[in-house]
């Protein structure tokens, strides 16, 4: 069978709570959102298909990944460390909340728990330039090749894998607009799992599509009539609400 990947954006952190807590660097989660993590521990239905854990590397994801997914104990759930980190699955902005730590500090706080073989050693730099500047066109670019990698990365696995991200990227990475509301830059709650099988891109040989399962959809749909977007409709639905939700993730031109 395909492969699944289950997507989930990190718990609450204390740079969720307030604007000005968005100066603290790679920040922990909250009381809150190690609660949230139980919750979703308890709740996801397919720890025992998981073979392979991925995760950016800033410290909320890591410690989501974990400790819903992590510890080889509790909801069926296996040994899957180490947990393999992607830098290209980080954050968008350059604020201070979205700038990781060094390899060499994850390693002394996370140990063997961590992979870092796959986070380059300018990972934290998102100058004008480099792969990780916050703009709209180096933003698709490391989405795209996160895509691949993580396509096989699931292909090596063989079976199941779950991937902790963020909700500013996850849009990038799903190419999934809808539903961003009016005053937020990401349609994905805390904590928030959708589940997805790769398939060709329709307009790019070189790239992969990450399509939704029925069974997330509609898991998360109010209305059960409501139908999926075709991959034409989430394009014409990309740039408008791109342009909106450039502020909220200080996105520049």
């Amino acid at each position: 069978m395909a492969p699944t990947i289950h997507l989930v954006r990190h718990a609450q952190g204390f740079h969720n709570l307030s604007v000005e807590n968005e100066s603290i660097r790679d920040p922990d989660l909250t009381a809150l959102g190690e609660q949230q993590c139980a919750d979703l521990r308890a709740s996801f239905p397919a720890h025992a298909k998981l073979t392979k854990l991925v995760a950016s590397p800033l410290r909320r994801t890591i410690y989501t990944c974990d400790l819903v997914f992590g510890g080889g104990s509790g909801s069926g759930s296996k040994n899957l460390y180490p947990i393999v980190l992607m830098d290209n699955l980080q954050e968008v902005s350059d604020s201070p909340c979205d700038t990781g730590s060094s390899k060499d500090k994850l390693v002394s706080e996370f140990g063997s728990r961590i992979d870092v073989q796959r986070v380059r050693d300018g990972w934290m730099e998102k100058s004008e330039g480099t792969v990780f500047e916050p703009t709209m066109a180096a933003l698709t670019a490391r989405a795209k090749e996160a895509r691949r990698e993580l396509k096989r990365i699931a292909e090596e696995a063989d079976g199941d894998i779950a991937v902790v991200s963020h909700g500013g990227f996850l849009h990038f990475l799903t190419d999934d607009w809808e539903g961003v509301p009016l005053e937020r830059g990401t349609a994905w709650s805390n904590c928030m799992c959708r589940s997805y099988t790769f398939a060709a891109s329709p307009d790019d040989k070189d790239d992969v599509r990450l399509v939704e399962t029925q069974e997330s959809w509609r898991r998360r749909q109010p209305v059960a009539t409501k139908q999926q977007l075709t991959a034409m409709e989430q394009r014409e639905l990309r740039a408008v609400v791109q342009q909106r939700i450039g502020p909220y993730l200080k996105i520049k031109a």
